[in-house]
């Protein structure tokens, strides 16, 4: 650990010319006001158009012209800045990011050019019924708290923001001591260590107690779901809906149990719910299941596009299996795939360093445990069918909420 509270976390991969690194920020759209709703996300993009010492072009070429990726992303609980390069590569990699989360300078050109790019992707996400109806089922789950909003914020709240509001939350949120920063590939970590040190010691960043972070107070009650139907209507040729029920937070032991429960239902091709609703019904083409964790609440829902026509039967279909999973859970076969799914998706997603350094970032920032590989598929294969269907009966006996999305007022019938 750095001054300031500032965590290096790195996983050697020997054999690998690439490195992956993250700096990995524990405030998201969920730690917003009403009045900053999307300051988050707004600030993430603000911090590629420039610093005190690069221009957005300087920053974009530096990786560029070795060959690197770089990106961002925010979420409801943390902000992601991220690049891949050569292993040769990484103390540029590093130099660029610890530039850029330190010492932006959140012009007033660039808050007013940058407002129209994101007013732009929140029109882009509008069109798309995908991310209209997860945005519904959100606000209906979680009403007016930051849970229940979009992540890029609204028209209007995006329209109001002022350079004042993201630069004060820039100061007062991204803290060393609430960053975490993560590097798998040919790393080595005294020298990741030595380099993140060098870079992040910009404009006092490492020393600086002036600004004390904004309380962050997450897991201090459940937050459970709330129950109930929404309709939006929308002139898209299909219906996109979500039914879900209360979930589990992101530390709950049973999230193992969880994941074979959602594999059986509908994680894959030989769930029964792709099976029921497109294999033998024809009913769907898209027909899935997952499960949502954060630090004091959960969802676990399914998600279906289909014609308008076929909206009834397929609420009923849905409806009919999770009963069916309540009443008599799942099999020992379905036990068994369940498990080798997760085994081989936790197994075939680290093959490559974005997956690992994303995969030691969460532990360190949201879970304060790293667990090895060998101990999380053992903790898989610890789940009982027991444990799967004592869940089952909890999950479905809950109160459903239902978010629909498509071309009416109201479900036809």
């Amino acid at each position: 650990m750095l001054p300031g509270g500032l965590r290096v976390v790195t996983e050697a991969m020997p054999g690998v010319r690439s490195a992956s690194l993250g700096v990995w920020v524990g405030v998201g759209s969920r730690d917003e006001s009403p009045q900053l709703s999307g300051a988050s996300h707004f600030l993430e993009h603000l911090l590629f158009k420039g610093t005190t010492s690069r221009s957005a072009l300087d920053i974009s070429v530096s990786l560029d012209e070795v060959g690197g990726e770089f990106n961002a992303f925010t979420s409801k609980e943390y902000t992601c800045f991220h690049a891949r390069v050569l292993d040769d590569d990484l103390p540029l990699a590093i130099d660029v990011l610890g530039d850029i989360v330190t010492s932006s300078t959140i012009d007033a050109e660039d808050v007013e050019a940058e407002r129209e790019v994101i007013l732009d992707e929140i029109a882009m996400h509008d069109d798309d019924p995908d991310d209209v109806v997860g945005n519904v089922f959100a606000e209906k789950a979680w009403g007016s708290s930051p849970l229940g909003r979009p992540i890029a914020g609204t028209v209007p709240s995006i329209r109001s923001l002022t350079r004042a509001q993201i630069l004060r939350y820039y100061r007062s949120r991204y803290a060393p001591e609430r960053m975490v920063v993560t590097a798998a590939g040919n790393v080595d970590h005294a020298d990741v260590v030595r380099r993140v040190r060098k870079a992040f010691s910009r404009a006092n960043f490492l020393a600086d107690t002036s600004v004390r972070p904004a309380p962050v107070r997450r897991g201090e009650r459940s937050r459970r779901t709330s129950p109930g139907e929404v309709v939006v209507a929308r002139p898209f040729e299909q219906v996109n809906l979500v039914l879900g029920v209360n979930g589990l937070v992101r530390t709950d032991e049973r999230r193992y149990a969880l994941g074979v429960l959602n594999a059986a239902l509908g994680g894959g091709t030989s769930s029964r719910l792709f099976q029921e609703v497109r294999e033998h019904r024809g009913l769907a083409y898209s027909v899935y299941s997952y499960a949502a964790h954060y630090a004091d609440a959960g969802a676990f829902a399914v998600a279906v596009g289909c014609l308008p026509t076929k909206v009834d039967e397929v609420l009923s279909v849905v409806r009919t299996e999770l009963e069916r999973l309540a009443e008599k859970g799942i099999g020992e076969e379905e036990l068994r795939r369940g498990k080798g799914q997760l085994r081989g998706t936790l197994v075939l997603s680290l093959e490559d360093s974005g997956s690992r350094m994303s995969r030691i970032a969460k532990a360190e920032l949201l879970y304060d445990e790293l667990p090895s590989i060998d101990e999380v598929l053992r903790r898989i294969d610890d789940v009982t069918l027991d444990d799967v269907n004592a869940l089952a009966r909890s999950l479905f006996a809950q109160p459903q909420t239902l978010a629909v999305v498509g071309p009416f007022e109201s479900l036809p019938g």
